[in-house]
């Protein structure tokens, strides 16, 4: 049987990486959010920095041409120019991939639904949450006033789509891009990780 792998897409405030990390354990199941950067980062032998500066960031078209053998008037060309984010993509997508080979997991974010969209085993969510629970939950998590939390909403949610969109030919947050849209202000977070589990458990028995 294939291994179980949980690709879920969040907002940014919406409680989905508790919700993931919750799952996990609820799982018995690996847990990827950060800690797959550093995992990108063993696999390709570079520096965890150079991940994290590109993560969930759409590439830059100047950087883009770098990758793709250009140069400008001879100038010299940084080393993290020529690792343009889309290099920096295809090596993370190689060890999601390689990740879903190895063992059933949760992961967070980074495209896994679309790099694993051809892995029977991957199941896709996509986690939102009214604005109001995401400006009081990032209010007391950045400790912020509640205009500076709906900035950081904003700001974060604008990231995270152009980098889906960029990426894969389907759009953030839209629910035919996703197995299943989840609204966490329904049944809370652990209301909606046991509503998961169950799902989860039900597509396992299938």
């Amino acid at each position: 049987m294939d291994n179980m792998i949980i690709s879920i897409g969040r907002q940014f405030g919406s409680g989905g990486s508790e919700i993931g990390k919750k799952l996990s354990n609820k799982l018995n199941i690996p847990y990827y959010d950060r800690e797959l950067l550093a995992a990108a980062a063993r696999d390709s032998g570079l520096c965890p920095e150079i991940f994290e500066r590109a993560d969930e960031r759409e590439s830059s078209i100047f950087s883009y041409a770098f990758s793709l053998g250009f140069s400008t008037l001879g100038m010299y060309i940084p080393y993290d120019d020529i690792l343009s984010n889309e290099k920096l993509f295809l090596l993370q997508s190689e060890t999601i991939r390689n990740l879903a080979k190895k063992e059933s997991c949760v992961i967070i974010g980074r495209c896994s639904d679309y790099i694993l969209r051809d892995n029977p085993g991957c199941l896709s969510f996509f986690i939102h949450n009214t604005l109001d629970n995401r400006i009081k939950h990032i209010t007391k998590r950045e400790n912020v006033s509640e205009a500076r939390a709906k900035e950081l909403i904003i700001k974060a949610d604008k990231s995270r789509a152009a980098y889906y969109n960029y990426y894969t030919n389907k759009l953030w947050g839209f629910a035919p891009s996703y197995n299943f849209s989840i609204d966490v202000s329904i049944l809370g977070t652990d209301g909606t990780v046991a509503f998961l589990k169950d799902l989860i458990t039900s597509k396992l028995k299938s």
